[in-house]
């Protein structure tokens, strides 16, 4: 049983693009990414480098590579050991690009504004 739960935030169309990402994946590394989810399930906010860092005012990156590909996939932490997973892309260069860290804060903006008015 792992200590926390994780999920994917949904655009208000229903959309999901953390997991639309990771299933547009090829086989190899949406392997590696799945696991590397289930680490974060069993490890949450324990989980450190190279899987896992910290990047900007609670918005985290997930990491996966085969070869040379480094797939990330964007997430951060609700109340009650809940993760959600926001988004995903292909890393071409060294440093994450802010526009990525920004359609984070976005949506997890947006996902709790509307969790809040359940």
């Amino acid at each position: 049983m792992s200590d926390f739960q994780v999920g994917f935030y949904a655009l208000p169309n229903g959309d999901k693009p953390a997991k639309e990402f990771i299933t547009g994946l090829d086989r190899k590394m949406r392997a590696k990414m799945l696991r590397t989810i289930e680490t974060l399930e069993d490890k949450g906010n324990q989980l450190r480098e190279p899987y896992s860092k910290h990047l900007d005012d609670g918005i985290f990156e997930l990491r996966a590579k085969v070869g040379s590909d480094i797939s990330r996939v964007m997430y951060f932490f609700v109340v009650n050991r809940e993760i959600i997973l926001t988004h995903g892309f292909i890393k071409k260069s060294q440093k994450t690009p802010s526009a990525e860290i920004d359609r984070a804060k976005r949506y997890r903006k947006d996902y709790l504004e509307r969790k809040n008015k359940k």
